[in-house]
């Protein structure tokens, strides 16, 4: 019998047309709780910097306020940019969330900025020597976080033995190499950076070294889904998406637009080779279409686990589509 594939959700906390900042942050409560209710293992949210549409600023932050209201569910960065960061504060706020939900945190750690570089310099100045020794600033970490480093001058006494779990965030092969040399849990950002991540899944499972961490593998990738009653309904959803998308690209970065209609000029637009690109792991449509889109990715990938984001207009239609998609799931790992 094959695994069970696990299911989680990455949260960017995307704030829409006509909606405060404070009500996205409650919205993405209310997604973990309906997460937790049907058995999604995790959610993560994701580091972002100067956007005016992105309230995942303050990634420890939201997820002391998500572990705190909710019991189960494991709770996450995906991750903290961690050239944005000094090794042992990032201990220390880890190390403070695990004592306060033992079990429940997980840290991922990406060498990206999560934003523009003149922002990611007033951040911190030394960015890009910090960019370069991203292997090196992981060893602080699991360093700081060791009982090993009780003896040590500088420590982090809070994160000693608390166990959180690390895992390599990457949309390059450069990733994949890091990961399996440190026999660590591999997480591929597909939702957004489609290209290489077959080549950075095949180098990861053939490098991959066993560590005190993890004995053999772990694979997860991101993917868009967005799941409704109907294709044309998940189509009509999926035009916010396509639309923030192509914000983006051409540096605007507004909030997320209501859908409208699936026009030919979107569909034109969509077809775009740099937008198709980014695209192209979007589950979009009714449980039937997704499934079987889900079931042909999961046999191409042989990844453990989705990541799913569900970037929508309205709260109501996120909290059916993380429904449905759950049912997806159960129905897969029933006939594996």
């Amino acid at each position: 019998m094959k695994h069970t594939i696990a299911y989680s959700i990455l949260e960017l906390a995307v704030v829409a047309q006509g909606e405060t900042i404070q009500q996205t942050l409650h919205n993405a409560l209310a997604l973990a709780k309906e997460a937790e209710a049907h058995h999604y293992k995790r959610i993560w949210f994701a580091e972002h910097h100067n956007s005016d549409n992105i309230g995942s600023s303050a990634t420890s932050l939201l997820i002391g306020y998500v572990a705190e209201n909710t019991s189960t569910i494991r709770v996450g960065a995906g991750g903290v940019m961690l050239p944005n960061h000094s090794p042992l504060i990032v201990a220390e706020q880890f190390g403070t969330l695990a004592h306060l939900y033992p079990d429940r945190i997980d840290l991922g750690l990406g060498r990206a900025p999560g934003t523009d570089q003149q922002t990611a310099r007033a951040i911190r100045s030394d960015f890009m020597e910090a960019a370069h020794s991203f292997p090196l600033e992981i060893e602080k970490i699991q360093q700081y976080f060791s009982l090993e480093n009780k003896v040590a001058k500088v420590r982090a006494p809070i994160a000693e033995g608390t166990a959180v779990p690390l895992y390599v965030l990457g949309s390059t092969t450069d990733s994949a190499h890091i990961a399996a040399e440190k026999g660590l849990s591999y997480a591929f950002a597909s939702h957004f950076a489609s290209t290489h991540l077959h080549n950075a899944l095949r180098i990861y499972e053939q490098e991959f070294q066993p560590s005190v961490f993890l004995e053999k593998p772990y694979t997860m990738a991101g993917v868009n889904v967005l799941v409704a009653d109907t294709d044309e309904e998940a189509e009509k959803l999926f035009t916010s998406l396509i639309r923030m998308f192509v914000g983006v690209l051409t540096g605007h970065r507004d909030p997320l637009p209501p859908p409208s209609e699936m026009s030919e000029e979107l569909k034109q637009v969509l077809q775009h080779p740099t937008l198709h690109q980014m695209l192209r792991y979007s589950f979009v449509g009714s449980k039937q279409a997704v499934k079987k889109q889900i079931r042909e990715f999961l046999e191409k990938t042989e990844v453990n686990e989705l990541i799913t984001v569900s970037t929508m207009f309205d709260l109501n239609d996120r909290l059916k589509s993380t429904r449905l998609f759950a049912e997806i799931m159960t129905e897969i790992n029933e006939k594996r």
